[in-house]
């Protein structure tokens, strides 16, 4: 088979030219298969043309029979055999013209890369040269006068083609890439050279097939170069699998080991982390565990365990004294001797340290050697009582290495020995409380070790535990008065649970001021407080009300009767919660069912049993109240009371966070004469309702006679009709649509899910209701509304065009509306002066009266019709735009 040389640098671009020397090795190449060309067809007599052109097209087709080449970016045909076999039967100008046919069918067939014209040149080359040279030497006459034989000149014809095509292709690999000649040469082309040798074999078959059958039956070869093309591609395919299998293996092999050393320095993280909290529980503990850690491993290393054993020990070495967090503190720190009770308490560390060490699965057994580091070779320690051999050799080295580090360290109780000195005491102890084999390789050796331990050599972190913070005068709830701390950790029989309860208590309260401050939504920061008191008081409703207009509003409601408690406005003074915040005193486990005591109906008394209700304020002014409830009678603490006043001050100031941003947003949304929402909250809402609704009709109010108003009886007068106007334009629209004020006396109304020019009864009840408005306040229709209506999406989809377009018809109809007004008042009489320029509400169950009752032609008469008045008023409306 022949190569293909795919000539690209290391990490070749696409249209990225060779290097210089490898473009001079080319041009060279390319200039010494013209000259071949040339002097082949010098040579040329006749043609065997039919021969020629089924060789031609057998080694065309077997052109496109390639596969690559590991290791470089070549490939191979199988054309190599038709070459050959030409070279023996054909003139050199046949052969030539065959091989440069092949070379560009094989160039150019299914190329791995764009084709690149100078590459497929230098492959031409390559053929055309070892064709040549392939040709001379077959056809080379008597060598000394002795003509060889037909077997050795067909071998070695083979090996000046192999030569003649392999050498270039790794020359111009190696100048390419940068790569070893001889070595590209030995990995990747030498054993190919069998392909060749073959090929002469199979030369010397197809010259007897042709002597015999004649040279049309070779054609027959076709199909076993077909087969022989399959096995080659399988076994390369093969071969490149093997070798990225092997590749993959190693990488995963090597992310194992990466991963495997990550967990073991997580694994140290995590326990230098725990033995720091020991630290911080201990102040004796942090050079105490350096040179603990340090003898140990050491041991270890002497007597020779294993690996995982000295792991395990470096482990319980930092963290054997873990269990000690069970302990209560004034036990540890107590300066004199143990009591049997507290003696009975300090010996469960072991255990407790045990079992936390249980669930951090070390991948060594470090949780034996904490849980028996007390037992005695005697036998009389603890917590099991083993004896001798029976405690665990990490065990035994960690209980002698922690009695000598005990006994020359400083403790509340005495002074610390000198380090001699305390290694006597403990060889002392040797067969009866320590291995003596580990004691005796600890005294040989202590001294050597002691250096080591010297933090300067082995630095730690050392926690903040001993500053005094100067910010912070008292507690939330002031300090206790002269003898009240402690009374009740004297009295306290359960040490573990109070330590507990405390620590928990102090971790919620972290959490709850952290959440407070995390939020100013009023009822996201309500339900955070809920959630958190819930785990430190026990209640099944909770309740936040609020002061607003002489009596408590629920602000947010949690649990049991949520109902009942969001529904109640509470006069101050009375119930629960309003008796707390008249006096601003708490109640501890006052009855819930006062709270509705103020309403008539008793059904709606609370089935709870017990409140605590506490006020909410800055101590001068209250605010509010925090009730919790709960099913159980007297079920609240003096405690309890506690734990709400710490978060009092806090609750209370991020309430009134709360309160002032809500303030500033309903500020910034509704106008502050009528309660519509504003412009801007007008296009916030518009722009949503473009995008919801598929049919919405947006309609442009103008309030007609607004100024006459405003000029006869000034601008409070005008500001009073704007208010019962806007109440009007609310009471007459749907719960979904949506009434705003734009500016002076324009409204706007959005009316989702209707066309309103083909709804005309839904805008005279509109202008109907703001005229009854006016008959009300002044006995005529002193006012009136021109509309422009606007619909999406047939008038556009963003709010500009769809505002744009309802305004200028308004003004259209205004415009014919005044004319027509002009004529009506030349012949009415003058408004009457309004008996009282004062607010004045709008008779709703008169307006809830209201009708349109169509009339002939244009005309539209509207009737009012209630029990004060019967007063009928006829407007005359001929715009047929609305």
């Amino acid at each position: 088979m022949s190569e293909s040389a795919k000539v690209e640098s290391r990490k070749p671009a696409a249209g990225s030219s060779l290097p210089w020397r490898a473009r001079i090795f080319v041009g060279l190449m390319i200039t010494l298969a013209v000259l071949s060309f040339f002097d082949a067809a010098g040579r040329q007599e006749s043609w065997q043309v039919w021969r020629f052109t089924l060789y031609l097209a057998m080694s065309v087709v077997a052109s496109a029979m390639k596969v690559g080449l590991p290791g470089v970016r070549g490939n191979m045909s199988a054309n190599v055999f038709f070459f050959m076999f030409s070279i023996v039967t054909l003139s050199s100008l046949e052969t030539l013209t065959i091989g440069i046919f092949s070379a560009m069918a094989q160039t150019l067939w299914r190329p791995k890369s764009k084709p690149n014209w100078v590459r497929a040149g230098f492959n031409c080359s390559l053929i055309v040269l070892a064709i040549w040279m392939g040709w001379r030497v077959f056809h080379l006459g008597p060598v000394f006068g002795v003509t060889l034989p037909h077997y050795v000149r067909l071998f070695l014809m083979a090996a000046a083609y192999f030569v003649c095509n392999v050498v270039p292709v790794a020359m111009i690999v190696s100048l390419s890439e940068g790569r070893s000649l001889v070595k590209i040469c030995r990995d990747t082309y030498f054993w190919t050279i069998s392909n060749y040798l073959l090929g002469a074999a199979v030369t010397a078959i197809l010259e007897a097939v042709e002597m015999t059958m004649g040279w049309e039956a070779i054609a027959l070869i076709v199909p076993v170069l077909y087969m022989t093309y399959r096995v080659y591609s399988q076994y390369l395919g093969q071969v490149v699998a093997e070798k990225s299998q092997a590749e993959f293996e190693r990488a995963q092999a090597d992310a194992q080991r990466a991963h495997a050393e990550d967990v073991s320095a997580l694994h140290l993280r995590t326990i230098e982390a725990l033995a720091l909290a020991i630290e911080a529980k201990d102040q004796t503990t942090h050079d105490h565990l350096q040179r603990v850690q340090i003898y140990c491993i050491e041991l270890a290393k002497l007597m020779k365990l294993g690996e995982a054993e000295i792991q395990a020990l470096q482990a319980a070495a930092l963290l054997h004294d873990i269990g000690k967090l069970a302990v209560p503190e004034h036990i540890i720190s107590k300066p004199g001797k143990l009591t049997r009770e507290e003696f009975e308490k300090m010996k469960i560390h072991p255990v407790v340290g045990a079992e936390i060490l249980q669930h951090v699965q070390f991948p060594y057994p470090v949780e034996p050697i904490v849980r028996h580091h007390h037992e005695r070779w005697d036998g009389t320690g603890y917590p099991a009582g083993l004896k001798g051999e029976d405690i665990p050799i990490g065990a035994r080295i960690l209980a002698a290495v922690d009695c000598l580090d005990a006994l020359a360290s400083d403790r509340q109780y005495r002074k610390a020995l000198p380090l001699d000195d305390a290694m006597a005491e403990v060889v002392k102890m040797a067969g009866r409380n320590y291995d003596p084999q580990v004691v005796e390789l600890l005294h040989a050796n202590y001294r050597e070790w002691e250096p080591m331990t010297r933090p300067a050599t082995n630095p730690r972190t050392k926690l903040s535990t001993n500053i005094r913070v100067e910010r912070g005068e008292s507690p939330a709830t002031g300090l206790a008065a002269s003898g009240e701390s402690g009374a009740g950790l004297t009295r306290s029989t359960e040490f573990l649970s109070s330590i507990g309860a405390a620590r928990h208590e102090a971790q919620v309260f972290f959490e709850l001021t952290q959440d407070m401050g995390s939020t100013l939504a009023l009822d996201e920061m309500l339900s955070i407080v809920a959630l958190r008191l819930k785990k430190l008081i026990p209640h099944d409703s909770l309740a936040v009300y609020l002061k607003k207009d002489g009596e408590l509003e629920p602000a947010f409601v949690a649990g049991d009767d949520f109902r009942l408690f969001s529904s109640l406005r509470i006069p101050l003074g009375q119930g629960l919660s309003g008796w707390v915040v008249t006096h601003q005193q708490a109640i501890v486990n006052g009855n819930p069912a006062m709270e509705t005591s103020h309403l008539a109906d008793l059904s709606k008394d609370s089935k709870l049993q017990a409140a605590l209700c506490m006020p909410l304020g800055d101590g001068e002014n209250t605010t509010g109240v925090l009730a919790l409830y709960s099913a159980a009678k007297d079920s609240f603490t003096q405690d309890h009371l506690r734990v709400v006043m710490m978060i009092g001050s806090k609750l209370s100031q991020s309430i009134q966070n709360s309160l002032v941003l809500r303030r500033a947003e309903d500020t910034s949304l509704t106008d502050y004469l009528t309660g519509l929402p504003n412009a801007r909250s007008l296009f916030h809402h518009l722009d949503e309702a473009l995008k919801k609704h598929p049919l919405l009709s947006v309609l442009v109010c103008d309030l007609d006679g607004f100024k006459g108003i405003n000029d006869r009886f000034g601008h409070q007068e005008g500001d009073r009709l704007l208010k019962e106007v806007a109440g009007a334009l609310k009471l007459y629209c749907r719960v979904d649509d949506y009434v705003a004020r734009m500016g002076g006396d324009e409204f706007v109304i959005m009316l989702p899910g209707m066309d309103a020019t083909e709804n005309p009864d839904k805008l005279d009840t509109i202008i109907g209701a703001v005229e009854a408005v006016g008959i009300e306040r002044y006995g005529k229709v002193a006012v009136s509304l021109s509309i422009g209506v606007a619909i999406a999406p047939q008038d556009g989809t963003e709010q500009d065009k769809i505002i744009a377009a309802a305004d200028r018809r308004m003004y259209k109809i205004k415009a014919k509306r005044k004319g027509q007004r002009a004529l009506i008042e030349e012949t009415e009489p003058k408004l009457p002066t309004p008996p009282e320029i004062e607010s004045k509400p709008t008779d709703t169950a008169s307006l809830a009266s209201l009708h349109v009752i169509p009339g002939p032609g244009e005309e539209r008469r509207l009737a009012l019709l209630g029990p004060s008045t019967d007063l009928v008023a006829v407007v005359q409306r001929n715009d047929p735009t609305i």
